[in-house]
C-alpha cells in the first residue's frame, strides 16, 4: 500500500473514507468519529459544560523511529485548525523515512511543585531549609501517601529573600501528573506545617516550577519527559522532496539563530507549539503545558558527504498516558493507533512527540529555504 495519506488536501466525504479505509490497511486499527462522551464522562475536565465542539482529525507520517520506547512505523493523529500543517509535518516525516528514520533517547522524566514557606527573616529561611532536608525521609512518606505511582525524588532548597521555595521534584509513572504533584507536595506541606517547631505559612506553588511558563529553568533541566531526537538526510532526498539542499538550510538556520537571539525568544526552534498542540489535541494531553514544552532547541549541520543531519533536543514534554483527557473515547482510539498505552507507553508517546516536532521543523527549513513558504500557505492554508 502507498506510504502517503491518499489524496492529502482532498477534503470530500470519499476521499476522507479513502484515507480511512488506507489507514486501517497500513496500522491494522480503523479510525472513525467517536459518539461524543457523555457529560458524566467529563467530570474533572471541564465545568459549566453546556456543550462541545468538533475538531477536524488528521494523520501524518510515515514516521519511522528507532528509539529507547518507541521502534517501529507509526501514522501519527493530529488536530489542527491551521492549513499545510498536516501535509507538512507528512513531508518532514517522509523525508526522514526515506534517509532511515528518526533516533530517539529518552532522558529522564520529573515534574516538580514549588511551594513557598515565609518567614520574617533570611536566617529564619535558611535555617527552615536546612531543617527540610535533614527531615526528607518524613516528608517523602508523607507526600507518596497521596499516590500510586508518583515518587518524590529530592527537595531542593532555593532561598528567596526572606523566605524559603521547595522545589518537590516527582517521578509520575504514565501520568503527566499535574494534579498529583500538586495533591502530594499539598500532603507534604502539611507535615511539615504539623512537624516543624515553629510552623511557617506555605504558598502552595510560587511559580518556581516554570509549571504553564517558558523558563529558563525548564529548558536547562527539565519538566516532564526530556527527550533527543536526530536523523541524517541524504542530500539527493532532501532536493527531492524539500526543493531544497542542505547549504540553503544551513544558511537559512544561521540566519534563524540571530535573529532569534536578537528577538529574545526563548529556545532555539520555528515552530515546535504548532506540532505539540496538535498532537495534545488528539491524544489528551493538557495543551496549556505546550507554553512550557515548546523551548526546546534544534541544531543542523553538514557531514563529510553533504548530508544534513538535524537534531532536537525536547528538555520539557508534560504528557501522559493515563488520566485526563486521555480518558475520551476519540483520544484513548488515538493513542492506540499509537500503540502508547499500557505501562512504560508515556516515555513511548514522548519520544514520538519529538520525532514529529523535529519533522515538521526539517519541513518549514527548507519551504523557507526554498521559497515556497508563501505559496505553500496561499495553495493550503486559505
Amino acid at each position: 500500500m502507498k506510504l502517503l495519506p491518499p489524496n492529502g488536501n482532498g477534503h470530500s466525504a470519499a476521499e476522507l473514507e479513502n484515507r480511512r479505509r488506507w489507514l486501517a490497511g497500513r496500522t491494522g486499527r480503523e479510525i472513525a468519529d467517536a459518539p461524543p462522551d457523555p457529560p458524566e464522562k467529563l467530570k474533572g475536565l471541564v465545568e459549566n459544560q453546556i456543550g462541545g465542539i468538533t475538531l477536524p482529525l488528521a494523520v501524518a507520517g510515515p514516521l519511522k523511529i528507532r528509539g529507547d520506547f518507541a521502534d517501529g512505523v507509526f501514522y501519527v493523529p493530529l488536530c489542527t485548525l491551521e492549513g499545510t500543517l498536516a501535509l507538512s509535518m507528512t513531508r518532514g516525516l517522509y523525508l526522514s523515512f526515506l534517509s532511515g528514520g528518526i533516533a530517539t533517547r529518552h532522558l529522564g522524566q520529573q515534574l516538580n511543585r514549588s511551594p513557598v514557606f515565609l518567614f520574617q527573616s533570611a536566617a529564619k529561611a535558611r535555617d527552615f531549609g536546612k531543617w527540610a532536608l535533614q527531615n526528607f525521609a518524613g516528608i517523602q512518606k508523607a507526600a507518596e501517601k497521596k499516590t500510586a505511582h508518583g515518587k518524590l525524588l529530592r527537595i531542593e532548597t532555593v532561598p528567596a529573600h526572606k523566605n524559603m521555595i521547595l522545589n518537590f521534584v516527582f517521578s509520575t509513572g504514565d501520568a503527566a501528573g499535574q494534579n498529583m504533584v500538586t495533591i502530594c507536595t499539598q500532603a507534604a506541606c502539611e507535615f511539615i506545617a504539623q512537624t516543624h517547631p515553629d510552623p511557617p505559612h506555605f504558598l502552595i506553588e510560587s511559580n518556581y516550577s516554570g509549571d504553564k511558563n517558558a523558563s529558563w529553568n525548564n529548558l536547562a533541566r527539565g519538566r516532564g519527559h526530556s527527550v533527543a531526537a536526530e536523523c541524517r538526510l541524504q542530500c539527493r532526498h532532501i532536493k527531492r522532496v524539500l526543493h531544497a539542499n542542505p547549504r540553503e538550510m544551513i544558511g537559512y538556520r544561521n540566519v534563524f539563530a540571530f535573529s532569534s537571539y536578537l528577538g529574545g525568544v526563548l529556545g532555539m526552534n520555528a515552530h515546535a507549539a504548532n506540532a505539540l498542540a496538535a498532537l495534545y489535541l488528539a491524544t489528551g494531553q493538557d495543551v496549556a503545558c505546550v507554553a512550557e514544552n515548546c523551548t526546546c532547541v534544534s541544531e543542523y549541520e553538514i557531514d563529510g558527504e553533504g548530508n544534513l543531519l538535524a537534531s532536537l533536543q525536547m528538555p520539557s514534554a508534560t504528557v501522559g498516558t493515563v488520566g485526563g483527557a486521555t480518558r475520551l473515547a476519540q483520544q484513548r482510539a488515538n493513542l492506540e493507533l499509537l500503540g502508547c498505552t499500557g505501562d512504560g507507553s508515556a516515555a513511548k508517546y514522548a519520544e514520538i512527540v519529538c520525532a514529529c516536532v523535529l519533522a515538521l521543523e526539517i519541513s518549514l527549513l527548507g519551504a523557507i529555504a526554498s521559497g515556497e513558504f508563501t505559496s505553500a500557505h496561499a495553495k493550503f492554508g486559505r
